[in-house]
């Protein structure tokens, strides 16, 4: 399942820093804007302890957490939405994901280029929600257009599913127009699905990421808070993450260095891992596992997922070919310690096609193809 998080923000926050610490891969980085043309893709797995503790006690021949794919867009500035700095090109990048992190410079450095002149984290974040919308009010006025013209000359069906569209539009375009996104909007699931096709920038689910100095993430910042603020208004999550420290952590190499690390500067996990993470649920994920000798192995679904759906994950004939599923929870297997005394239990189940996966079932899938 593709995954796919889009981070963005004004140019010289710190994304392509982040970046790099999050993939430990290189981006392009530099103090002057618009240095990141292309955007830098990289794979990220997203940390999970139930993971971990199965491999300890499975002991595999090899061990596949889930990932989320993090693409680092180039900077975006007042006047994007018209072409300014490259910004069409930019903006047509940050619809092929699936969230957007937008990252918030939240520390003071007169060493580093700000492309205002001043640290100002309620003035950044309007300038990116107010291009984002404009670009999004140019697709739904072309799409209310395609809409009214296709309704005259194609008959009654054209005309219904134009009603649709017009009705979504109607809901959606007075937000835009104020610089809100169009996730505010109250649609229904056929308004919905009608506007599917326009891939609203502003649709997507946001995230809210605080890049502080080292000051900032141990005492604190007024920066910070100002964007806690926003984003409760806009029911969206909030990463802190100091660039510098995780720049210095995706350097050192063992786990047990990376712990140490993390010790010293008084953390329990790293701000990538909580960004990735966050990212993760943002978008409505769930995980479940297969584990044995062979490989311990994280599966990414959808809330809400069947068994069979989730089967499907793994390979579509375990779909077609469904027969049952084998399940026991991750919390009965800490708690019974093998798979033979969950079944001794009575805890391991046989759930059949309209069983919903649960976040952190063990299964194993019959079929027949």
């Amino acid at each position: 399942m593709a995954i796919n998080c889009g981070i963005v923000g004004l140019p010289n926050v710190g994304k392509s820093t982040i970046f790099s610490a999050l993939t430990s891969a290189p981006a392009e980085a530099a103090n002057y804007p618009f240095c990141t043309i292309n955007p830098n893709i990289g794979i990220v797995d997203v940390p999970d302890a139930r993971l971990a503790y199965l491999t300890s006690q499975f002991k595999p021949k090899k061990t596949i957490p889930a990932a989320v794919e993090f693409v680092d867009i180039a900077g975006l500035v007042k006047g994007a939405s018209q072409g300014e700095g490259l910004g069409n090109q930019f903006l047509s990048h940050i619809r092929e994901v699936g969230v957007i992190a937008h990252v918030v410079r939240c520390f003071e450095n007169p060493d580093i280029i700000h492309v205002n002149n001043k640290v100002d984290p309620a003035s950044d974040i309007e300038t990116i929600d107010v291009e984002l919308a404009l670009a999004d009010l140019d697709t739904v006025d072309k799409r209310a257009d395609r809409a009214t013209r296709a309704a005259r000359v194609q008959g009654k069906d054209a005309q219904k599913e134009a009603d649709i569209v017009l009705a979504a539009i109607a809901k959606i375009r007075p937000l835009l127009q104020s610089g809100r996104g169009a996730r505010f909007a109250e649609l229904s699931d056929d308004e919905r699905a009608a506007i599917y096709d326009c891939h609203l920038i502003t649709m997507k689910p946001q995230l809210f990421v605080c890049n502080v100095d080292e000051d900032g993430m141990k005492n604190g910042s007024p920066h910070v808070e100002t964007v806690r603020k926003i984003a409760a208004g806009a029911n969206a999550d909030v990463v802190v993450i100091c660039g510098k420290f995780e720049a210095e952590l995706a350097d050192l190499e063992s786990p047990e260095e990376k712990l140490a690390f993390l010790e010293e500067i008084g953390l329990e996990e790293s701000g990538l891992t909580s960004l990735a993470r966050a990212a993760y649920h943002l978008l409505g994920l769930r995980t479940f596992f297969t584990a044995g000798e062979d490989e311990c192995r994280a599966w990414t679904i959808h809330a809400g997922d069947t068994a069979p759906k989730a089967a499907g994950v793994i390979h579509t004939d375990f779909e077609k070919g469904f027969i049952k599923a084998e399940v026991y929870s991750y919390d009965d297997f800490v708690k019974y310690g093998t798979e033979q005394k969950i079944r001794e239990a009575g805890r391991l189940r046989q759930e059949g096609k309209d069983y919903v996966v649960a976040d952190g079932d063990v299964i194993f899938f019959k079929f027949n193809v």
